[in-house]
């Protein structure tokens, strides 16, 4: 074993590590109900991310898997390619399931945070969904037209909390 292994071994453990934390100014909802938050959910606005470049119509799509946790389908359509793009992940709850706090993989081994830090607990409307950090946002609704008030509030929620709400992408649906 060369002195190089361990350093790599140390770095990445540090890269996953930072992949899975949240925003110091983002908290996870409580009681959160997982049956109630599977089904689609159309992304309505979001920062920039190679992964999702380019894509309208962006849908995610929640099941339980097998094991026992989450399985996500990502879909967007790219005008440029005339095609629709998919990704299939899979989400584990981080703390207890009633914690809005997941880690998502996409990528083998590789977890994400998904931080839901607001949640319409009446009926599972809408959601505002953080990353590992400030330039991971989205704002998720079970309809792909919902009340601009939404929107308003999602830019005014997101801000509060550090985001950079000039940079918001809305989601073509059309």
């Amino acid at each position: 074993m060369n002195i190089r292994t361990p350093i790599f071994l140390i770095l990445l453990a540090s890269l996953l590590c930072s992949c899975m934390g949240m925003p110091a100014t983002v908290e996870p909802v409580t009681d959160f109900e997982l049956e109630r938050y599977l089904g689609t959910w159309y992304e309505i606005a979001r920062l920039d991310h190679s992964f999702e470049r380019g894509l309208d119509k962006i849908t995610a799509n929640y099941s339980m898997r097998d094991d026992g946790g989450v399985r996500v389908l990502n879909r967007g359509w790219s005008e440029k390619d005339q095609a629709w793009d998919e990704a299939e992940g899979r989400a584990y709850f981080v703390e207890d399931p009633g914690t809005g706090y997941l880690k998502v993989s996409f990528f083998g081994p590789f977890y994400g945070s998904y931080v839901i830090f607001e949640l319409d607990k009446a009926g599972y409307d809408h959601a505002f969904v953080s990353g590992p950090d400030l330039t991971y946002l989205w704002l998720l609704s079970r309809s792909p037209d919902p009340d601009p008030a939404l929107l308003d509030r999602f830019r005014e929620e997101a801000g509060k909390r550090g985001f950079n709400t000039g940079e918001l992408i809305l989601v073509n649906h059309n």
